[in-house]
């Protein structure tokens, strides 16, 4: 069965978890009491983060970017040469 499409409604309260500071903090840092709420109460309590995960397909608290990829880079962090590295 495909998934299907998030609704307008979802898109919208998914848009209140985006700019909620506290999951705001949890995605950035990955790490702390912000992040451990998060972790805790987005799929039990909160509706704004369920709808989060409907719509982009992720969790929360999890990060935006993946660990090891520069903004802008599609390769990861192992395939870059000696002139990538930072």
């Amino acid at each position: 069965m495909k998934p299907q499409a998030p609704s307008k409604l979802d898109r919208k309260l998914a848009q209140v978890c985006v700019n909620c500071p506290v999951c705001r903090h949890a995605r950035r840092e990955q790490r702390g009491l912000a992040y451990e709420i998060v972790k805790t109460v987005e799929t039990a309590v909160c509706p704004f983060c369920r709808a989060y995960e409907r719509v982009y397909g992720r969790q929360a608290h999890e990060p935006l970017d993946r660990p090891g990829l520069k903004a802008g880079h599609a390769c990861s962090a192992a395939e870059a040469g000696p002139r990538d590295a930072v």
